[in-house]
């Protein structure tokens, strides 16, 4: 499977900061152990690279990606370390070309019609729609879907488990992103991704 394939496999993106990278190994086994392969690395930390790099390395069975990647420079340091996938709080056409050029999926964050408009324009049909839960939420993206049929998109910020399942039975969202269950020691982390799939998979 593709990047993109796995993640709406998945149907969850924990969104994760590092300060340091110590923490990479436990969260990425913590995720791994929870039956939540997959993993968005912000970029916004000066460690971000280096637990790029780390993850890809001790978990080639998980997706590894990066998050918050805002520019170019940004994109190319991510792509060098082995991230299979970007994702940006805005849209950007200079990371939009710089994974395109590397044949690496790029979800874009967007809100509103015009920024849709110019995602559409760089060929660009799996978005990330953030924040979700100030721009509208499930009503938004329903609203915004019937304008345009061939977007889909990964609602982040305000998702959670209490609302994941709403989210994910609408036909036009493919994932969710979040950070609601990598907060806590490994194991509670763990714990809580056990939690989200189960919900996913219609068994909590």
């Amino acid at each position: 499977m593709n990047a993109c394939e796995v993640i709406e496999n998945i149907k969850v993106v924990p969104v994760v900061v590092f300060n340091n990278i110590d923490q990479t190994i436990p969260m990425l086994n913590a995720l791994n152990e929870g039956d939540i392969p997959v993993a968005e690395i912000c970029f916004r930390t000066d460690c971000a690279r280096e637990c790029i790099k780390l993850a890809v390395k001790n978990f080639p069975q998980m997706l590894i990606g990066a998050g918050t990647v805002i520019n170019a420079e940004q994109c190319k340091q991510a792509i060098e370390v082995g991230a299979k996938f970007i994702v940006s709080p805005g849209l950007s056409e200079s990371v939009a070309k710089e994974c395109q050029k590397n044949n690496i999926p790029y979800f874009p964050g967007v809100a509103t019609p015009t920024e849709i408009m110019q995602a559409l324009e760089l060929g660009l049909t799996n978005l990330k729609f953030f924040p979700a839960s100030i721009y509208g939420g499930l009503k938004a993206i329903k609203a915004l879907s019937s304008a345009f049929p061939a977007v889909r998109f990964m609602p982040t910020g305000g998702v959670s488990d209490e609302n994941i399942k709403e989210f994910l039975e609408f036909d036009k969202i493919f994932a969710c992103g979040g950070s609601w269950m990598v907060k806590g020691t490994p194991e509670e982390i763990k714990e809580k991704c056990l939690k989200t799939r189960k919900i996913i998979k219609g068994e909590n």
